[in-house]
């Protein structure tokens, strides 16, 4: 078995709210549950790198933007008859 600090990290758990980000993380996308992640964490992992946590968060959030602004192009071509 995993040691509870792999299971549930406090970084993870010690929000006020007393849910678990991994609750929260499992029901979304992989950008939108890394980013959601990140937030949850900055600061609280560890202090020093809470600049760089939201960057993370910004980072899959862009990326996820692209991710359905292509798509949408995509649709848009494949329904007006052009290909890509």
């Amino acid at each position: 078995m995993l040691p509870e600090n792999v299971l549930h990290p406090s970084h993870y758990t010690s929000d006020p709210s007393g849910v678990e980000c991994l609750a929260i993380v499992r029901h979304r996308n992989f950008n939108i549950g890394n980013a959601i992640k990140y937030l949850w964490r900055a600061g609280l992992k560890d202090e020093n790198t809470q600049i760089e946590d939201l960057q993370k968060a910004l980072f899959y959030i862009s990326d996820e933007v692209v991710r359905l602004t292509d798509s949408k192009a995509q649709a848009y071509h494949r329904s007006n008859g052009a290909s890509k």
